[in-house]
């Protein structure tokens, strides 16, 4: 019997759904398409409105981001770094509204592009959690990334 011992590197399989979506023409397709329902729904009037109005290089980053993300090539971290998406969205007040806004658009753009169901759903589950985790505002906002240095008597 074969076990792996602590210097054996663990496999981890790519994620699929880069190439069951598509690959790269879909990407930039669910991209347009999650922009085009930003500009016309009025739920998304708020989120619109922390982008520049030319959205161009925005888009291409998130085509970089989501064609990494969802399983495919590499160069969202070859240009950019490591995510850090709270980080990056700190300086924006995201609350539910907003984080429900995000997630309508990118619903309504999967519909548009013809996602298969299931991939929907478990992309739609997905990006759930991270919008989720994105929260900074409002009831129950998402944990700081930060820890506090000291706990005081009342915290624990």
């Amino acid at each position: 019997m074969h076990s792996a011992t602590p210097s054996t590197p663990l496999t981890v399989l790519p994620s699929p759904h880069f190439q069951m979506l598509g690959g790269e023409s879909a990407v930039v397709a669910l991209v347009e398409a999650f922009y085009r329902h930003m500009d016309s729904r009025v739920d998304a009037t708020t989120i619109r409105a922390m982008h520049a109005a030319d959205l161009a290089s925005t888009k291409a980053v998130l085509v970089r981001f989501l064609c990494e993300w969802l399983g495919g090539p590499k160069a969202y971290s070859a240009q950019h770094g490591h995510p850090r998406l709270r980080m990056r969205h700190g300086s924006f007040a995201i609350g539910e509204a907003e984080r429900d806004a995000w997630l309508a658009c990118m619903d309504a753009a999967l519909t548009d592009i013809g996602a298969e169901p299931a991939l929907h759903q478990t992309l739609m589950t997905s990006f759930f959690k991270t919008a989720d985790f994105l929260r900074n505002t409002g009831p129950n906002p998402a944990l700081s990334a930060t820890f506090p240095t000291t706990l005081t008597k009342d915290s624990t």
